[in-house]
């Protein structure tokens, strides 16, 4: 199964802009509907594809046209693993707020702020290196036989 399409590395940035947003205001106000919807937006990112989650939906609209047109690409499985990895610490927040384990909720948001907060401020995608990490040591696929 392709993880889909390279895409225009502004789009991520900007998602990550917008969950950093989200994610410190249910910190804040621990208002934890906002997270689940939240960890919606990830599932989708990671077991849909890019294209269709929402906060791409808002960048190709409203965003990207206003910008300057970019040849450079970046590959989607990384991104999608972050997407996917986002999407188990904010369901493992929502799990942690619905059952009143707040400090599991709040410890759960807080990792998945920190990375998307690396992403928005530094362009750095943590999920991205572990996944190309993970990839770099994993098993070789090029000989089955062994």
């Amino acid at each position: 199964m392709s993880a889909g399409p390279p895409v225009d590395p502004r789009g991520p940035r900007f998602a990550a802009i917008l969950t950093t947003v989200v994610l410190a205001v249910v910190l804040i106000t621990g208002f934890w509907p906002l997270l689940a919807a939240q960890t919606v937006v990830f599932a989708i990112g990671a077991f849909v594809g890019l294209k269709p989650a929402p906060y791409s939906v808002l960048y190709r609209l409203l965003v990207a046209p206003r910008l300057k047109p970019t040849s450079e690409r970046e590959d989607a499985a990384p991104l999608r693993f972050a997407q996917a990895v986002g999407f188990v610490f904010a369901l493992v927040g929502t799990i942690g707020y619905a059952t009143e384990l707040t400090v599991l909720g709040v410890v759960a948001t807080a990792f998945a702020l920190f990375a998307a907060f690396l992403n928005a401020a530094f362009n750095f995608c943590l999920g991205c290196e572990v996944y190309l990490l993970l990839r770099r040591f994993a098993p070789s696929q090029s000989n089955p036989a062994q």
